[in-house]
Formats: structure tokens, sequence, C-alpha cells
């Protein structure tokens, strides 16, 4: 699982917030050791270009997740681009380590408007032609970011995801991560079952981009 987090200069007045609620996702996590177990998480935020938080982890041997910052623009192209070359690599990797793994997931959060054009490496990330281990992805958009642009990062309808109007972004924020905590460990838990599925919660206060649209 992939958490790919806008670090633009708008974010600024809330990155706190969401470095809170990844703190807050990693001490859940080491409640439910069977399922983190089973994952492998990483942290990835945008801007100008990407930088890797953390990568590939067993949450449950991190002593503290790394922060984001605010910086740069909003470059949509640059964290497609990213996912597009890591993916196969840590497929290929954990493979090589002889774990059974699962299509990804990424869990996009983004609040404003990409200031590039992204649509063509975007097709190539999410093409299972194309990509090794074409990921699902997760949308959710705040602040300025459109429910139609949502709608098209998200790879079904189900996963794209905008906050209601006048809805805090700070609080926003928390729900998100408070919605990809409980992804992660149904998801975690599903894995072991007889039908592994990924399991995505809409976060409350939020509501279907395509219903926006």
């Amino acid at each position: 699982m992939y958490v790919l987090a806008d670090e633009s200069g708008s974010m600024r007045p809330h990155i706190d917030e969401l470095n809170r609620g990844l703190a807050s996702l990693h001490e859940a996590l080491l409640g439910e050791p069977m399922a983190a177990a089973k994952v492998r998480f990483s942290i990835l935020g945008f801007a100008d270009d990407v930088q890797e938080r953390l990568r590939l982890a067993d949450l449950r041997r991190e002593n503290e997740l790394p922060a984001l910052f605010a910086r740069g623009r909003t470059s949509y192209r640059s964290a497609f681009s990213a996912l597009r070359q890591r993916i196969p690599h840590d497929v290929a990797s954990l493979k090589a380590e002889g774990w059974a793994v699962h299509r990804p997931a990424v869990f996009f959060l983004s609040d404003g408007q990409p200031t590039d054009e992204w649509r063509d490496v975007y097709g190539q990330l999410v093409d299972r032609a194309v990509t090794p281990g074409a990921p699902n992805i997760i949308a959710c958009g705040i602040g300025h970011a459109r429910a139609e642009t949502i709608v098209e990062v998200a790879t079904q309808p189900e996963y794209g995801f905008v906050a209601k109007a006048g809805v805090d972004l700070g609080a926003a924020i928390a729900q998100f991560c408070t919605a990809l905590t409980k992804s992660i460990v149904e998801s975690g838990r599903s894995l072991g079952s007889a039908q592994p599925e990924l399991v995505v919660q809409q976060p409350e206060g939020f509501r279907m981009a395509i219903d926006v649209v």
C-alpha cells in the first residue's frame, strides 16, 4: 500500500494534521499486528517532484513515521511517474523475498488542481498490459481539488471521494487518515481469508466524487 500525499505549498497550514493522522494510523496498526504483518507500507510526498518518506515498511518494526513537508507546486505528473517506475520494482523485490503480492493500492490525497499534464503517464500506470502490478487508486480530494479530477484519478468510481462543502480541511485530513487506517486493517484481515480483497472505507465528511460531478 502506498500513501501518495500532496506536499504542495497550499498544504502548509494543514501538513501537521496530516503528519498527526499518519502517526495515529501507525499507532492503530501496532494494535493490529496480524493485519499489519500482511501489509508493506510506503509514504510518498509529491509537489514539484516526489520524495520517498517511507519505503516498503513493515509498520510493526517502525518506531515512528517520517514527516511530510509542504513545498512547491502540485505535479500530478511527477506523482504518477514515480509510481510507474517504483511499483514494478517493488513487486519484483517482494516476490524475490518469497512473498505473495496482491495488487498494490494507492491512497491519493490532494488539496488542489494539477499544475501539469498527467493523463498520459497515468494511463501507463494503470494499464495492466503496460505496468506489472498496476495499482488500484483510491483518490481523495479536499480544498480546491475538483470532483471531476478526482473521478479521473480513481481507478473505479467507488474509489473517488471529495470532502463535503464547508468541511474544515484539518478535519477532512483527519478523517482521511481514519478511513485509511480502517481500510488497511480490514484489507490486512481479508488477506488471511479464503477471498482476499481490498477494503475501501469512505472517509466521514466526504462524498463520492462521481455524485458531485
